[in-house]
């Protein structure tokens, strides 16, 4: 008893629930005593902290875990936040439970309620939680817009969490998501080399809603022996697209954005960098400014209006050279 006491006390943080105490041998009046002396203390009713001080992030997890009952897993925010796909804990917990369970409101902590939570439940990370590729369907599918759901998606990729394909095969699984087209076909540019929302919209609002020939992504290449990796390349036309998903940039980021550039022009390319807010509020100035530039580097790309007073299409006269 002694032993796989302890082993379960060092396992869940030295928190226990009151149904695992009296599973190993404690009595209800041993426990009431604890208690009763703040020896233990409860954090939710039926779970205790059997220690005193400050309760660490870990223990609130387990506490609101068992709080929840058998087969309950971390999922949504929390879970994201244990895998690596966020950086700082989220506000509330986020648990999931079977669909056919209705779990008392539990403080601190929003409740979902799922029929598949047993396979999406990873089979040996604790504290429980939802498996990488469930984890981010849930936040898609809890998005509030697609560029929501599109940051998800590379995101997990761009961390190397998960793949394009596995996230794909998870989107098969489920049987209702919104924007399941429009995910399907992030998927295919996260898996082709886009590895940010700032890519994906150029992608999606640039290149593709005009037209624009697809560009190579994350392009390796070597300049006096260091590598660097372009975000696009047109590579007949002998163009970098960069992306700076930044508002703002400090001054050595820009010299180094200078560096980098005179770097690519050495190697023979030309460059364009944009940042969100012109690839999200000026697609169709970008997309004419890409164009212009192919056409006058010979790739002659055959681009379409996205909309009536999209500029693209209106040839750019090249200037004359003295």
């Amino acid at each position: 008893m002694h032993d796989s006491w302890s082993e379960l006390l060092d396992r869940q943080r030295h928190v226990v629930s009151r149904r695992q105490a009296l599973a190993h041998g404690l009595t209800a009046d041993a426990v009431e005593n604890r208690l009763r002396s703040s020896t233990w203390r409860a954090v939710h009713r039926g779970v205790y902290a059997t220690f005193t001080g400050d309760l660490g992030r870990e223990s609130l997890l387990w506490a609101a875990v068992l709080r929840a009952g058998s087969d309950a897993a971390l999922s949504h925010q929390t879970a994201a936040e244990l895998i690596g796909l966020t950086d700082m804990p989220s506000q509330v917990i986020h648990l999931t439970v079977p669909r056919d369970r209705h779990p008392e409101p539990i403080r601190g902590a929003i409740v979902h309620r799922s029929g598949r939570i047993g396979a999406a439940t990873h089979p040996a990370q604790l504290p429980p939680r939802t498996r990488v590729e469930e984890t981010v369907l849930d936040l898609v599918q809890a998005s509030d817009s697609l560029d929501d759901a599109y940051g998800w998606l590379s995101r997990a990729v761009g961390r190397r969490l998960t793949t394009a394909a596995r996230l794909r095969r998870a989107l098969d699984d489920r049987a209702k998501i919104p924007w399941r087209a429009d995910l399907k076909m992030i998927l295919s540019d996260v898996g082709a080399g886009a590895h940010s929302l700032l890519e994906l919209r150029y992608i999606r609002d640039v290149e593709r809603a005009h037209g624009l020939p697809a560009a190579r992504r994350q392009v390796k290449i070597v300049v006096k022996s260091r590598t660097r990796y372009l975000d696009n390349l047109y590579a007949r036309a002998r163009l970098a697209v960069e992306l700076d998903g930044q508002l703002a940039h400090a001054v050595e980021q820009r010299w180094a954005d200078m560096r980098r550039d005179n770097a690519h022009a050495v190697a023979g390319l030309t460059t364009l960098r944009y940042n969100w807010t012109d690839v999200t509020l000026r697609p169709c100035e970008v997309a004419q400014q890409v164009a212009d530039v192919l056409r006058v580097r010979g790739a002659a790309p055959a681009v379409r209006r996205c909309s009536v007073g999209c500029p693209v299409g209106v040839a750019l006269t090249p200037p004359r050279t003295a």
